[in-house]
């Protein structure tokens, strides 16, 4: 038998159609004239991950998701103050590029082909991590495969779940997830002993351990069970702010390529150097070629330093999460982080 449509029904059809474009499509023509007329940097970052994003005592937020933020504003606005933070969660950090609420992500989130083709956009790995577990110090746990059995807490919807079912079925692991909507709600789940394990970035990992007033109660495994390109996202059909966010975060490495800091940066302006020239905007026009003034890589390193500097600030051996360099290194000291050359 054919089906009525009544019009009512039509009418709902439309209008969910007209709702379903709206959030699709980018909420503005052009996020970088955009963020120029607002005279601010609408930047999505995570709820509290310290050494990433997090209020310090005096409630003001900082950390290496904060820096970055920091380096877009400069780099764009001439002023690394114009930022407007605003904490999110997984559930609504990635529909709040599409509808304008942000205009990029520094929140940690893991490049993935479902998500890049998904409408969203990473224009620059800044973090290489992989994903790890964390146990109680009293578990029997020494390595991933004692796990077997284990009840594991996650954020719902994270890659961590698929990496979970992947990793544990692949070597014939019996588990049980629990999700749940926060990876904040996950870590609290883990603390009160209600699972085994919690899995997440082990940067993620760390930084959570840190801010623990008995963290030797808890370690985590030894093995990386992923691996996790992270970077600043930015919504699919932007080019002109993808690029800008791009080269301002490029700029970060470059400059501790050519031995560029936030210290030493004015009297680089006098390098003879072609590189440091052109990063700098001393010659060329690369930065007009992106919508903003030359000297955009020099607003940016002056601001926040380059990405050692970022790094040892927020996440290095003297903070509290004590990482080291590790995959995050240059790739001149054996590590993977490079920058596309500025010619």
């Amino acid at each position: 038998m054919r089906p009525t449509f009544r019009p009512a029904t039509v009418a709902q059809a439309c209008l969910a159609l007209v709702a379903f474009a709206a959030l699709a499509q980018p909420a503005s023509a052009d996020v970088l004239d955009d963020v120029k007329g607002r005279g601010a940097v609408k930047c999505g970052v995570t709820l509290a991950a310290p050494g990433f994003s997090a209020e310090d005592n005096s409630g003001k937020r900082t950390g290496f998701d904060i820096d970055l933020c920091r380096a877009i504003a400069a780099a764009t606005l001439g002023d690394d103050s114009k930022i407007q933070l605003q904490p999110m969660d997984l559930k609504t950090a990635f529909a709040s590029l599409p509808s304008g609420a942000v205009d990029v992500l520094t929140h940690r989130f893991t490049w993935t082909q479902s998500r890049d083709v998904g409408g969203l956009k990473f224009p620059k790995v800044m973090f290489f991590d992989g994903q790890g577990f964390a146990v109680t110090t009293k578990s029997r746990a020494n390595k991933v495969s004692d796990l077997n059995n284990a009840t594991i807490c996650t954020a719902q919807g994270s890659t961590s779940e698929l990496i979970v079912a992947d990793y544990f079925r692949a070597r014939k692991l019996k588990y049980k997830i629990v999700t749940f909507a926060s990876q904040e709600q996950a870590w609290d789940a883990f603390v009160a002993k209600r699972c085994d394990a919690a899995i997440n970035d082990r940067s993620g990992l760390a930084a959570r351990l840190a801010k623990l007033p008995n963290r030797d109660e808890f370690k985590v495994l030894a093995e990386t069970v992923s691996n996790e390109p992270i970077g600043p996202i930015v919504a699919q059909g932007q080019p002109r702010w993808e690029a800008l966010v791009r080269f301002t975060l490029n700029a970060l490495v470059a400059a501790e390529e050519l031995g560029i800091n936030q210290g030493n940066v004015d009297a680089m302006l006098k390098s003879t150097s072609p590189d440091v020239q052109r990063l700098l905007g001393v010659t060329g026009d690369f930065g007009t070629k992106l919508g903003v003034d030359n000297d955009y890589a020099y607003k940016a390193i002056k601001a926040v330093g380059n990405y050692g500097e970022i790094w040892d600030r927020n996440v290095g051996p003297k903070t509290p999460l004590r990482l080291d360099r590790g995959r995050n290194a240059l790739v001149a000291n054996g590590g993977l982080m490079m920058s596309v050359p500025v010619r």
